[in-house]
């Protein structure tokens, strides 16, 4: 990828947090974006007009990822809209914390669905979509390293999504599309910081040696790079955005 001129960028899971955060720099660094959300449009709708009010384009996109269906009709809309894709950033993820003995099969199945199923269908289809020269990223977790309590679940629908980065990037041979994760540590969103007490926000700032939580814009930063051109030489890759958490 030479630059970023008339590229375009689907962001799944873009209405908010690390999502839009994502949109919003890929936006400023030249790509057209379309935003994928599932529920409420009219975050997606209010991020599409900020990126436009500031010179960008971009264009909202309706999609469970969990539904092979609507993830094909999300890359027509985009192909239509735009004469292409460029760029997928698998974002759409849900959390939900359980020892695994007391974990029930509807919140095994729901992450299933979304974590991996989601991420399966959007890797298939951008396998077979993407423009040669393209990028693919999509967001793990550095609790696959951390192995923390409660979050086995979680964890493992990651830990296979940074399976199937490996092996796709080594499919795509000779199209020179990489396939990357990136692997946040705690990071500060109303999702991740809603219903954590302050004593716990404290300590989970402190397990990296920088001492403070990740930003979406950290995030989104660690994601541009891999997008844009000087992450070319990089794939089939994890990068790991924690502070030195592990």
């Amino acid at each position: 990828m030479s630059g970023n001129n008339n590229r375009v960028a689907i962001v799944t899971g873009a209405s908010r947090g690390i999502g839009a955060a994502i949109a919003e720099r890929l936006a400023s660094d030249g790509f057209t974006v379309v935003i994928n959300y599932s529920g409420d449009a009219a975050p997606a709708e209010a991020l599409a007009r900020t990126i436009e009010d500031k010179g960008g384009r971009a264009l909202t996109a309706k999609a469970d990822v969990s539904d092979p269906e609507a993830v094909r009709r999300m890359f027509d809309a985009a192909e239509s809209a735009f004469g292409g894709v460029d760029v997928l950033v698998n974002n759409a993820g849900i959390m939900m914390l359980s020892p695994l003995a007391d974990s029930s099969d509807a919140l095994f199945d729901r992450q299933i669905a979304i974590n991996l199923k989601g991420a399966f269908n959007t890797l298939r289809e951008a396998a077979r979509r993407l423009r040669d020269g393209g990028r693919i990223v999509s967001l793990s977790t550095s609790v696959v390293g951390l192995k923390l309590e409660h979050y086995g679940v979680y964890a493992a629908t990651k830990a296979a999504v940074e399976t199937l980065t490996a092996i796709l990037s080594k499919e795509l041979r000779g199209r020179t599309i990489t396939v990357n994760a990136v692997a946040p540590g705690p990071t500060a969103t109303d999702l991740f910081l809603n219903g954590k007490s302050d004593d716990l926000i404290a300590r989970l700032s402190a397990m990296n040696p920088l001492e403070r939580l990740g930003t979406p814009d950290d995030i989104a930063s660690a994601v541009a790079f891999l997008a844009g051109p000087d992450g070319s030489w990089i794939n089939g890759q994890v990068l790991c955005a924690n502070g030195g958490m592990i």
